[in-house]
């Protein structure tokens, strides 16, 4: 009989699976391209009649066992790794807009996936209107127009920490048949869901906690299955009509639940690359191998410290879904019971030059540019991941000048706490 494994077993066992007399470990195929003994059976693969590989900057074995891995994790029917998380927010969208396309963006979201929406796609012919996704239905129900093609938004936002009402967000793009994107790099499959609230795709930074270790950059694409492209078949034609390009498959009719995911691999991949290597997914194999147990690890330090800081004299505000008295601590508890991330943002009283001081001054903690790794790190948002906006966008983005975002890691909390302590002490003179 068939289970269900749980979150902690998948995260070991899926993805390779091997057989009498195969290596334990997932292999590295370290290959750009894969042999085949006639020029009919690479002319099928071409023709996307058969399964195989031919050629790594579309497919390769490696990255498809960690990529099912991660549908696996979060529940949907297939996946697709890229370079990085940026390429795979792009990705998403770009797989099902064109010039003269336009979608909705949660305005609290990570810099560079405004960047990339509110400014490169802009270049492409995609428009982008940023909302507040606080915003009541009625307000949100404004934003859409008849040639919008998604919603895009965050789980958690990085690094407002502002918390997605999912079910809200993904009955209004149902409403006007549009798919809603949720990148869920922050909560990770470990504490949220999404598909189980109607969300359609999932994107991740895996370069974040899913790798754990700052050893590799990449991101995930995860479809959920359950978007109905042939129900909005003239809003999506790349999907629902022949693609010319690979002799006039209509993904739809051939892939069923799997064209979304196709069409990036044989589309998207083959025009624009973005892979990741299969060295790249080895190391990103490994870190998920332990990502329930970093996750609790993080999320138990994250909610000690940032009940220390709530506390603290110096510390004027903190923003962290885990605080009973946090704005989104109910949406929390509803979509991330078991917890939320591991990443706390706060604001010292004395202002952007105290915060400057006080990050300098810690020893434990490390100034650099990322976040959600076993090492606690510290950032300073308006000078760093946020730099490109103005103050009018920063705050819209949920960034003010002074705030610190600290990624609280996996160390013992005694020891995070006391370089926290000395550093604000040493912030005051």
């Amino acid at each position: 009989m068939n289970r269900e494994y749980h979150i902690e077993t998948k995260c070991i066992q899926s993805g390779w699976k091997p057989k009498k007399g195969e290596p334990r470990m997932m292999p590295i195929y370290q290959s750009t391209t894969f042999k085949y003994d006639t020029t009919e059976e690479m002319g099928r693969l071409f023709d996307l009649k058969d399964n195989g590989y031919f050629y790594t900057r579309c497919q390769n074995p490696t990255n498809d066992l960690v990529a099912a891995k991660i549908a696996d994790l979060e529940g949907g029917v297939a996946a697709v790794l890229t370079s990085s998380g940026q390429a795979a927010n792009f990705y998403a969208v770009f797989n099902i807009c064109e010039a003269g396309d336009h979608v909705i963006c949660a305005s609290a979201i990570y810099g560079g996936t405004l960047n990339v929406l509110g400014v490169t796609a802009k270049k492409m012919g995609i428009e982008c209107t940023f909302v507040d996704v606080d915003a009541p239905a009625e307000e949100l129900d404004k934003a859409f127009r008849p040639n919008t093609k998604a919603v895009v938004a965050e789980t958690i936002a990085n690094p407002s920490l502002v918390v997605l009402d999912i079910e809200k967000m993904a009955n209004l793009a149902h409403s006007h048949g549009v798919p809603l994107i949720v990148d869920n790099t922050f909560a990770t499959p470990v504490n949220c869901h999404p598909f189980q609230w109607g969300a359609d795709i999932v994107t991740h930074s895996t370069t974040k906690y899913m790798d754990g270790h700052a050893a590799q950059v990449g991101g995930a694409i995860v479809d959920s299955g359950n978007f109905d492209w042939e129900a909005h078949a003239e809003k999506f034609p790349g999907l629902t009509q022949p693609d010319e390009s690979y002799h006039g498959v209509v993904y739809t009719k051939q892939f069923g639940k799997a064209a979304y995911i196709t069409k990036i691999n044989a589309q998207l991949m083959r025009d624009l690359g973005s892979i990741p290597s299969p060295m790249n997914c080895f190391i990103l194999n490994l870190g998920l191998e332990s990502l329930v147990l970093r996750v609790e690890r993080h999320c138990y330090n994250a909610q000690k410290t940032a009940e220390y800081l709530e506390a603290h004299p110096l510390v004027g505000k903190v923003n962290y879904p885990g605080l009973p008295g946090d704005k989104y601590y109910e949406l929390a508890q509803k979509y991330m019971p078991k917890g939320t991330c591991g990443v706390i943002s706060f604001e010292l009283k004395a202002g952007r030059e105290a915060a400057v001081k006080f990050m300098d001054s810690l020893k434990l903690a490390s100034i650099v540019t990322h976040v959600a790794d076993a090492k606690t790190s510290v950032l300073h948002p308006a000078s760093h991941t946020h730099r490109q906006l103005n103050d009018e966008q920063l705050v819209a983005a949920g960034v003010s000048p002074g705030m610190i975002r600290l990624s609280v890691g996996i160390e013992h909390i005694d020891d995070i706490l006391a370089d926290l302590e000395q550093a604000l002490e040493a912030s005051e003179q």
